[in-house]
């Protein structure tokens, strides 16, 4: 398949001390890490893509390490995480979804065997478009007060022959979550549901 041809990183961290109650004790981390890549199907349909995946497999677990590092180095603070992509207008959805193997299975590893699928998003854009990247617990989908999501974007990409690709980690629950349902506490990890 093709090589993967980097054009730039972009890696960011949130620290979120309130949302206009008290003070956290601890403030929620969030951070994200960006890679923008040549889409090397751009312009053209072409039939057999899946093997690209493979080759974006070593990004996925440098952009998932990066991430880590980015919140302390310590996989254990992380308890939430999700994924998405952008793909420039020369090349359509189904280019964002090659990211879904690479970047959900990179995180799962250097968190250690996480259980819960890595919740994802995708859409074509231009330059400077945004997208809202779901996140949910690492270890059990339906933990509510970690629902959340955080917006990436670069503002000059993806240009239309390029694929944003977005990794998002997090630290704990929304800061003053209260919607009740299942806690972070309850988790059987059985099957990354509950």
């Amino acid at each position: 398949m093709p090589e993967v041809v980097i054009r730039k990183t972009v890696t960011c961290v949130e620290e979120i001390f309130h949302e206009g109650g008290p003070v956290a004790e601890k403030p929620l981390r969030r951070a994200a890490t960006i890679a923008v890549i040549r889409n090397p199907f751009a312009g053209a349909y072409v039939a057999s893509i899946e093997g690209f995946m493979d080759d974006l497999k070593p990004l996925g677990l440098e952009m998932a390490r990066k991430l880590v590092a980015a919140l302390g180095g310590d996989a254990k603070v992380v308890e939430g995480y999700g994924k998405g992509a952008i793909v420039g207008s020369a090349g359509e959805i189904e280019h964002g979804a090659l990211w879904h193997v690479p970047g959900g299975y990179a995180m799962r590893e250097v968190l250690g065997g996480a259980k819960a699928i890595v919740a994802s998003t995708k859409k074509v854009g231009g330059p400077g478009t945004r997208l809202d990247v779901p996140i949910t617990h690492i270890n059990a989908s339906y933990v509510r007060s970690h629902f959340d999501a955080m917006e990436v974007g670069v503002n000059d990409a993806p240009r239309a022959d390029e694929i944003l690709l977005a990794l998002v980690m997090t630290t704990g629950a929304r800061v003053h979550a209260r919607v009740g349902g299942l806690k972070a506490s309850e988790i059987k990890g059985e099957d990354g549901l509950r």
